[in-house]
């Protein structure tokens, strides 16, 4: 190895002291042992946020959710916006209304909200076409609202425009850039981004942002092309063979960094 390579091992390896994490501090966490274990500082802010379409904004639309006989929830936070909404426009959804879950936890989340039994609610592994033996027997009968944010939801929209659904989106809450105002003078060794969304709040927070020596970790394909068309270098990436967890492959960048 010349002596130009192994300086350029070593700058990309640079130690690592404090680390910002783009989510909510969970209660439990395998972020928690690798800061015992490296003695290292791990903060938690969350880069976006969710806010609430609000009744009267919604009413532009002309929709009304009891008008629809059949529901598709993509997240946890669609079900929540659905009956809010309905809650706050003094909607009473019918005991026949079926729901249409992508997943088994939000079908496990939607039992908060409704009596829940099988023959009315269908629910997916992870991806829309999973419902599509449910769709095939109720397409026909039902007519289809699905409850998104700002971002829509492309895959299912895609889905039920190729499949003639009759259906409408309905846009009940916004994914948003959250305030960073206050970690302007405040730097970190290492940033960690799980989504687009994260890159894109940075900018919209420090438009002059420049990486200089802070390392970044990125999980996930869109979230590293979004780094890179921003001009950055990604340090530490997952999903990878041998780190297929974020927690993984910042342990393998530390092994190296700051052994």
């Amino acid at each position: 190895m010349s002596a130009v390579t192994m300086a350029k091992s070593r700058e990309s390896y640079r130690k690592i002291k404090s680390i910002l994490i783009s989510q909510p501090k969970p209660e439990r966490s395998p972020y928690f042992d690798i800061e015992e274990r490296w003695g290292i500082k791990i903060d938690w802010r969350p880069f976006i946020h969710v806010e609430a379409v609000t009744e009267k904004e919604f009413r532009k639309n002309r929709l009304r959710p009891d008008d629809f006989s059949a529901i598709i929830f993509t997240s946890k936070n669609s079900i929540e916006h659905f009956f809010r909404m309905c809650e706050e426009m003094r909607v009473k959804m019918s005991q026949q209304t079926k729901y249409f879950c992508l997943t088994e936890a939000i079908a496990n989340y939607l039992q908060k909200f409704i009596v829940y039994r099988k023959r009315k609610v269908f629910v997916g592994v992870r991806k829309i076409e999973d419902l599509e033996t449910a769709f095939k027997k109720h397409k026909d009968k039902e007519k289809f609202l699905l409850p998104c944010s700002n971002l829509g939801a492309k895959d299912v929209v895609k889905y039920l425009d190729e499949n003639d659904f009759d259906y409408k989106e309905a846009m009940m809450y916004r994914t948003v850039s959250s305030d960073l105002s206050d970690l302007k003078d405040i730097t970190y060794d290492c940033l960690v981004f799980f989504s687009p969304l994260g890159i894109q709040s940075l900018y919209d927070n420090f438009p002059e942002f420049k990486q200089n020596k802070t390392r970044l970790a990125v999980f996930g394909t869109s979230t590293t092309k979004a780094v890179e068309e921003k001009g950055l270098t990604v340090n530490i990436k997952a999903p990878a063979p041998e780190s297929p967890s974020m927690s993984m492959a910042i342990t393998n960048y530390l092994n190296k960094s700051n052994k």
